[in-house]
């Protein structure tokens, strides 16, 4: 019994890292790839912080020139970034990234796994780090991956000697892997794991290069004696293309993060420094290790069979070789260890399919459903080689519903039948696991420890194919899918999703009420089935009020959605918190909302998450009232400042002109719009003299990299990269008496409370004398940071260079935050001449 439950608790985990949609159809080369692959028994294993931390190169190099089975373990799910492809941020953020790393690892050949960890924003530290993260946790994670995924060969991304030197979420996680490392191996530490087995990893390397050491120079005269050199640019044939190229392609699905690669070939060398374990005398990093089919009791004439395979591969006819593919399935059956037997029976299934051209499938009637809603599966099988294959059954699993078909799979002749299922009470919805409750500023909420390290959450409903291929019978598990015809795409495929019934989202995340009056709040309301009856009532914080009581309403058509208004009126005082929604259907009680994410380049992802929005009682005075504001790599501040009164218009580069700035009472650049707006410098001039004449100009962070303009101001402004991390930090008035901390709201440090993530970034450090500094702060033990507002007087108008994060404080409902965008807003709108006392 033990051993079918380790058996089962693999395939969990081994089958769940890439959740299928568009079906793979390997072609004549790439399958003889795969039979190299099944005839190597190593593992590695490679370890960084965030996505785009990874070195694509050399998971590239062990997954398609050493053919070792290769994963990359994030940390996390790089949830802290920015997003260059739509306004998501944070978890959302994070379910985007989580499946750019997925299409990486698809092209490169690796697999995905992660920790708990919440990338929570930039540390400097590896100390405040895992302190955030909770380390005894994130550490019993990555010991976890260790254990299950069994790496011969660990290798980090960073150093673990250098805290403080760079993101403290990078030297942590060479922190948490070097001390896994020995963990792994303890048998007196534990992890969550049921079938907690031992496994002690045989070395560590830390893929260094030159720039960990200063300069080319300084590595130049470095002691390598240390080092494994590696020359990764190998040109595969079979693919057409390098392994750079490869990595290039790999790194560029990381699109949220804009790293569009450059794909290159020729010569390319990695270096591994060794760190722990048997150093490998030789510069091979698998050196005694056997990663042949010897490695494992009985594995001798599997690898016997494989080699045979290899030697006599007919690439115009893989189907030759499907006889000797079932031999050596069959003897993988009979192995005594469950990892290898696991990994290998998965591959060797793959080979046959792919060998006899089958094609199976199970496509659903919707893109998703409700707990016990009646759906259908349209089931198709064809063998397109002249291997003789039966259907024997077809078993849609939990659900047990089999069909005994027992068809013979004729060449090229394709089988279609139905199956009907209803879904049972006890599946789990498809939303990211993660997600399900809510987690710390640090760490994720997981009650299932199985589905910890996993990339996504594992689609429950599956069906299996029971195939006979002469007299052996070889089970195909695939996931139900949907798709459909697109006029301009042709065939799309979306995963099949468990939903609730019902969900309600709230129009915007943040309501701001600046006086006494009530606001019409509006809540949607969306049916996942057909024919619901209910009532819906809002939850409000203490003294908050709101009419009417309910709203019943009555829906008759799945994806029907209908709104409803309540209005909610605010304390006279003074006050912030949370409203949520309760939908009552018959008993159940239904709080979350349906968050849809559709980009082409990755899977369409459906995200249920508790509903909220943020409501403030905020005494706030602004001057001026239409703003304009020119997006940069994406933020929700428009928004945000329709919630105070402003009337927004955003513009586009067709709109950048002086007669239409004119109209502007300020503009606003959004972040980093001088380094995504390849026409910025065609129109900064219009800027400038936009403020020249009158207006004002706020100009939000930008980085020196790849700046788009040769200038970010006016006058001489150098930025670099100082930050404040500490969203808490001291926030010490240098210049009281300025009209921006005095009109037309008095600014004081309490509006410094409540900020999220971190005070700001990317300040500069070096200005023209033009500019006035208005606050200073630091991190702990760092010198006073004095760029974080800079305002100028130029011509009759006036410009601001601000890093503060408002990108994050404003969506968040932080209070003091609209505050200080509405003084800067209003900077030279006050007439009063005499200079602004405290």
């Amino acid at each position: 019994m033990k051993k079918l439950f380790a058996f089962l608790y693999l395939s969990l985990f081994f089958t769940s890292i890439l959740i299928a949609q568009v079906p793979e159809k390997q072609n004549s080369a790439a399958i003889f790839e795969s039979i190299q692959k099944l005839n190597f028994l190593g593992t590695v294993l490679y370890i960084a912080a965030h996505p785009d931390d990874e070195n694509t190169r050399l998971i590239s190099y062990f997954a398609n020139d050493l053919k070792a089975r290769t994963a990359y373990l994030s940390v996390t799910r790089g949830d802290g970034g920015q997003n260059l492809v739509g306004p998501e941020m944070s978890e959302l953020l994070g379910v985007i990234r989580t499946q750019e790393l997925l299409s990486a690892r698809n092209i490169d050949g690796g697999e995905q796994f992660f920790t708990r960890a919440n990338d929570f924003g930039y540390s400097k530290h590896p100390d405040e780090t895992l302190e955030i993260w909770n380390k005894n946790e994130v550490l019993k994670d990555v010991v976890a991956v260790i254990r299950k995924f069994k790496p011969d060969v660990i290798v980090n991304r960073f150093d673990n000697r250098t805290p403080g030197s760079t993101h403290g979420h990078h030297t942590s996680s060479a922190v948490l892997s070097v001390e896994a490392f020995d963990l792994a191996a303890d048998v007196n530490y534990k992890t969550y794991l049921k079938n907690d087995e031992v496994w002690n990893p045989t070395r560590l390397f830390f893929n260094t290069s030159w720039w960990f050491y200063g300069s080319e120079a300084n590595f130049e005269k470095a002691d390598k004696t240390n080092l494994l050199t590696l020359d990764i640019g190998t040109y595969y044939v079979n693919k057409g293309l390098s392994n750079g190229e490869i990595a290039s392609l790999s790194r560029s699905q990381h699109q949220s993060q804009g790293f569009g690669s450059t794909g290159v070939r020729g010569s390319q060398i990695e270096y591994l420094e060794f760190l722990k374990g048997d150093f490998p005398n030789n510069k091979n990093v698998f050196e005694g290790i056997d990663t042949s089919w010897n490695r494992v009791k009985g594995g001798k004439e599997i690898g016997e069979i494989v080699s045979n395979i290899e030697r006599n591969y007919d690439f115009k006819n893989p189907s030759a070789s499907i006889p000797q593919l079932i031999k050596a399935y069959q003897l993988i059956q009979k192995l005594e260890n469950e990892y290898w037997k696991t990994i290998k029976l998965e591959e060797v299934k793959n080979i046959i399919a792919a060998c006899s051209g089958l094609y199976l499938e199970a496509v659903a009637n919707n893109a998703s459903t409700t707990i016990g809603s009646k759906n259908t599966f349209k089931i198709e099988a064809i063998n397109r080689s002249n291997y003789a294959i039966n259907l024997k059954s077809v078993v849609v699993n939990p659900l047990n519903i089999v069909e005994e078909k027992k068809w013979s799979l004729t060449k090229n002749e394709a089988v279609f039948f139905s199956v009907e299922v209803e879904i049972p009470s006890n599946s789990n919805q498809t939303s990211p696991y993660w997600l399900v409750e809510k987690g710390s500023l640090g760490m994720y909420k997981v009650a299932d420890t199985n589905l910890i390290g996993l990339p996504e959450t594992p689609r429950t409903i599956t069906v299996v194919f029971n195939l006979d291929f002469n007299g052996v019978s070889i089970p195909f598990s695939k996931e139900v899918v949907y798709k459909y015809n697109d006029p301009v795409k042709g065939e799309v495929y979306q995963p099949f999703e468990i939903l609730p019934e019902i969900s309600s989202s709230f129009n915007e995340k943040v309501y701001i009420f600046d006086n006494n009056n009530a606001q019409k709040i509006t809540l949607k309301v969306t049916a996942a089935k057909d024919n619901l009856e209910g009532e819906l009532v809002l939850c409000v914080p203490k003294e908050w009020t709101f009419s009417p009581e309910n709203h019943k309403f009555k829906m008759t058509q799945k994806g029907e959605e209908q709104s409803f208004d309540f209005e909610v009126f605010p304390p006279k005082n003074q006050s912030e918190g949370l409203i949520s929604p309760i939908v009552t259907v018959g008993e159940k009680l239904f709080t979350n909302e349906l968050i849809e994410i559709d980009y082409g380049y990755i899977p369409f992802q459906s995200v249920v998450k508790p509903s909220e929005a943020k409501v403030v009682r905020l005494n706030i005075e602004k001057k001026g009232q239409l703003i304009g504001y020119i997006q940069g790599a994406g933020d929700v501040i428009p928004t945000s400042l329709r919630q105070i009164g402003y009337t927004v218009v955003e513009l586009n580069e067709d709109d950048i002109t002086p007669e239409k700035l004119a109209n502007f009472d300020a503009v606003i650049l959004g972040i980093r719009a001088y380094n995504t707006n390849d026409k910025a410098s065609h129109y900064q001039n219009f800027l400038h003299q936009y403020a020249k004449n009158g207006g004002t100009l706020i100009v939000q962070y930008n980085t020196n990299h790849q700046l788009k303009v040769n200038e970010v101001a006016p006058y001489s402004l150098k930025l670099s990269k100082d930050r404040v991390t500490d969203e808490n930090s001291e926030v010490r008035f240098i210049n009281p008496t300025h009209e921006l901390l005095n009109y037309p709201n008095k600014i004081t440090e309490s509006d410094f409370d409540g900020w999220v993530q971190e005070r700001g970034l990317y300040f500069p450090n070096e200005w023209d004398s033009n500019f006035e500094t208005i606050i200073s702060i630091n991190d702990k033990n760092e010198s006073p940071k004095d760029g974080s507002i800079l305002v100028a007087k130029y011509g009759k108008g006036n410009f601001i260079y601000t890093g503060l994060s408002l990108f994050r404080e404003l969506p968040a409902g932080v209070p003091g935050a609209y505050k200080l965008m509405a003084n800067m807003l209003s900077v030279g709108k006050n007439n009063t001449k005499e200079p602004m006392k405290n």
